[in-house]
């Protein structure tokens, strides 16, 4: 038997294995991954002290990566929704958009917003305005859920200055070309997002998640004494702001020695940029500073089955990256032919087999630069397109072995077999949908 069947066996019984003992067998997800991670391990034949050391690194490095993040973020959404802020925040949101369309509101929100900021970011920081608004609309938590998820996946996977998309173009070499790309990303994440809003309405009226019966805690703050609208504000964007122009610098600057440059990167950097709208948070205690210690500590235990759950799937997607069974669906599905389809098909192979979107998009587009030309994808255009493609293959789809899977169910308190049936529905959808618009675009452009 060849190895390639034997890795690609490997990632269908553990991705089954993870299905049915978080639905069926109702095993937490943190033992069904970790169980997951060391059967993957096993069946590629990879060393047993091997096995241990991709595990724990899988694991650290998830949280390097996301776990102060998502601790600030929990932290500053408490703080939001005890003060009364969070319902200033809704407020604000309604009297833009109006109560019938609060479910687009999000997936706008998403949409802009992750342009920027990385998704998982984005939805640990907006997750206390999605909640408030379910409460202050009456609106189903899973399509509130849903529209926010999928409006931040659309750009992340499509739009620069996002470090994927960005890293796709170079390996294709466009560089220089990088508006094109923007361009072309913005119209087609917009498919993206709407079709995750449709998606969204459709599947709120279908499942339910424990935000839908969350207390109505606007009931119980006398609304006269919500805090003002800038000061609601500030904890949730100060740290999106300072994010994106990072972004922007870092791309268009060349000199990174100077001053400004160096305040700018440190300030930007998600974890700093946190920090400083907790700080900011802080601002919302007036008059309460006994509560700072209280509430603190009460959104870092909120924060502590995330981290666990999202170190786990970190474990799992190290081990499948360490096993190479992205590399073996990519050479088998590189023989074929298939026209501005070949780079979706690899993309989204890479990513269904080891969850990140990025690692999608840089490895994929390594793979297929060379094959551009006899592609026909050679040209300017072409080029542009190919990036959008691997970017909506990186997007398809988004389960157990991604970050942002458990970072969107457990902050949504959604079970995870509706995670599967909402969020991983969604994305594959999404997925298809954008590649059938660049599709449409390359009839039309090349």
């Amino acid at each position: 038997m060849s190895q390639h069947v034997i890795l690609l066996g490997a990632l269908l019984i553990s991705v089954l294995f993870i299905i049915v003992g978080t639905t069926k067998l109702k095993m937490h997800p943190f033992l069904v991954l970790l169980l997951a991670s060391y059967g993957v391990g096993f069946m590629s034949g990879m060393p047993a002290p091997d096995i241990v050391k991709v595990i724990t690194g899988g694991f650290g490095n998830i949280m390097a990566y996301i776990g102060i993040v998502i601790i600030l973020g929990t932290i500053i959404g408490t703080i939001l929704e005890k003060s009364g802020a969070a319902i200033k925040l809704a407020e604000l949101v309604i009297r833009l958009v109006g109560k019938k369309y609060p479910t687009l509101a999000m997936g706008l929100i998403g949409y802009i917003v992750s342009i920027p900021v990385f998704c998982d970011s984005a939805f640990v920081i907006l997750s206390s305005l999605k909640r408030s608004l379910i409460r202050k609309t009456g609106r189903s938590a899973i399509a509130m859920s849903i529209a926010l998820s999928t409006g931040l996946y659309a750009t992340h996977t499509l739009v620069p200055p996002t470090p994927g998309p960005i890293a796709a173009a170079g390996n294709l070499g466009i560089d220089n070309q990088l508006g094109m790309v923007i361009l072309l990303g913005l119209l087609v994440a917009v498919v993206a997002m709407l079709v995750g809003y449709w998606w969204a309405n459709y599947t709120g009226k279908r499942y339910q998640s424990e935000e839908d019966h969350l207390v109505e805690e606007d009931q119980v703050i006398d609304e006269r004494q919500l805090p003002s609208g800038w000061l609601s504000v500030l904890p949730i964007f100060l740290p999106i702001i300072l994010i994106a122009i990072r972004s922007i610098v870092l791309l268009v600057v060349e000199n990174e020695t100077g001053i400004l440059f160096q305040t700018i990167n440190f300030l930007g950097d998600p974890v700093n940029a946190l920090f400083l709208g907790l700080f900011s948070s802080f601002l919302l205690i007036k008059g309460k500073s006994e509560k700072i210690t209280e509430w603190v500590g009460s959104g870092i235990q909120a924060s502590a089955s995330i981290l666990i759950i999202t170190g786990a799937g970190g474990a799992f997607g190290a081990m499948l990256k360490a096993t190479h069974i992205g590399d073996s669906l990519g050479a088998l599905l590189a023989d074929y032919e298939l026209g501005i389809f070949l780079p979706f098909i690899i993309a989204a192979a890479l990513k269904t087999a080891q969850g990140s979107s990025t690692v999608s998009l840089v490895a994929t587009s390594a793979l297929i630069a060379p094959l551009l030309p006899g592609l026909g994808l050679d040209s300017a255009m072409g080029k542009a397109l190919s990036v959008l493609a691997v970017g909506a293959g990186a997007m398809t789809i988004s389960h157990a072995n991604d970050s942002f899977f458990w970072v969107v169910t457990q902050f949504s308190k959604m079970p995870v077999s509706v995670g599967y049936k909402t969020h991983t529905l969604a994305t594959l959808f999404q997925g298809l949908a954008a590649m059938l618009t660049i599709y449409f675009f390359s009839l039309v452009l090349l």
